[in-house]
């Protein structure tokens, strides 16, 4: 059963998953963490389907979220999240390794909440996820609508 005050991440890089739940452990928010590995499973995730059919409808209170992902990219995922209602004000915080100017306007215009670029040494990767996971999941407060209803 997933912690009341969860972050989803959304990342096909195995060892960029690693990287990031490592930097979220030394702020005891790794437990709290639920991995999915491309946009289809972060889109069955947020909709209750598939192999989340019987998940808590408990919102995350942050989404980090990869661009560049097979199946889904996270564009997609993100123009999904901030078009319907029910899930427009979870926030997103992008992180990627994408530097392109067009990804960092699409996806403000879409209504992402940030845009950090993974930093490619181990110790400035570090550093950036816990910033961004202390800032979102213990600082920030979420939004009052954060339990997903059928209606």
């Amino acid at each position: 059963m997933p912690h009341l005050r969860h972050i989803l991440l959304v990342e096909d890089d195995p060892r960029d998953v690693e990287l990031t739940l490592t930097a979220l452990a030394e702020h005891r928010l790794a437990n709290s963490v639920i991995v999915v590995r491309d946009g289809a499973e972060a889109l069955d995730y947020f909709y209750c389907r598939n192999q989340f059919q019987a998940r808590q409808r408990i919102q995350p209170v942050v989404v980090l979220l990869d661009l560049k992902m097979p199946k889904v990219s996270g564009v997609e995922v993100l123009r999904t999240l901030k078009g319907d209602p029910r899930l427009k004000e979870i926030p997103v915080v992008i992180l990627t390794s994408s530097r392109e100017t067009p990804d960092l306007a699409e996806c403000y215009r879409l209504g992402a909440n940030a845009y950090v670029v993974k930093p490619v040494d181990f110790a400035g990767f570090i550093g950036a996820v816990k910033q961004v996971g202390m800032f979102w999941a213990i600082l920030n407060e979420p939004p009052t609508g954060a339990i997903l209803t059928d209606s």
